[in-house]
């Protein structure tokens, strides 16, 4: 039996650090002043707080404020020219076509930005699903809730699952429900938790990872 591959979408696929990340946080940073009434400081602090305590900003939003997780994902996932604050690495497309078994964006983020990125890079014809935090319930990683609904809505079992992630803690969950990890990062460590880890996702083309998963 093929694996199946299970991607996460930001600094995983592409890298989001240089220019999506900081427009996403001060959007974020944004909604909170406005809608909270808080001056700068205070909304940073309480977005970091708890992007920390929840692994999502909305899920401490909408556990203590109540706030519409729609309207949040919609204010804060605006980007005057998104196609130039995508970076990624052309070869994408070599390395998904080479992979063998189905695929599966599952991220955090909304659906109409994780589309978007994906129909910029060129690769959406690659996946089989776009699992986003819609479809999650609201419930994202590295939450169990997150994963049972991807399995039970697609039918998987764990076991056949391999989950790409440059979160750690996301991978962490993974690992406790059967599924394989591969770590995106260029740390000098590797968590038992972790199977595999690759300074970058393109070496999964090449990878032993494949084989282990597939039995």
């Amino acid at each position: 039996m093929t694996p199946v591959w299970l991607f996460d979408l930001d600094n995983t696929l592409h890298n989001a650090s240089p220019h999506i990340f900081p427009h996403i946080n001060r959007s974020m940073t944004g909604y909170l002043m406005q809608h909270l009434a808080l001056d700068e400081a205070a909304a940073n602090r309480l977005r970091v707080d708890y992007w920390r305590r929840y692994g999502a900003t909305l899920l401490g939003l909408m556990r203590h404020h109540g706030t519409d997780p729609q309207h949040f994902l919609h204010d804060t996932h605006q980007f005057p020219d998104l196609a130039r604050m995508v970076v990624f690495d052309n070869a994408l497309h070599h390395m998904l076509a080479r992979l063998p078994g189905r695929k599966i964006v599952f991220s955090n983020g909304p659906r109409h930005y994780a589309e978007a990125v994906l129909e910029i890079m060129g690769i959406r014809r690659f996946f089989i699903d776009v699992y986003s935090v819609e479809q999650m319930r609201f419930n994202p990683k590295p939450g169990l809730k997150a994963f049972h609904h991807l399995l039970k809505d697609h039918r998987l079992q764990a076991s056949r699952c391999i989950l790409v992630e440059d979160s750690a803690e996301n991978l962490r969950t993974a690992k406790r429900l059967g599924m394989k990890t591969v770590w995106i990062s260029r740390s000098l460590r590797q968590p038992a938790y972790v199977d595999v880890r690759l300074p970058s996702v393109l070496g999964l083309a090449r990878h032993p990872v494949r084989r282990s998963a597939s039995g």
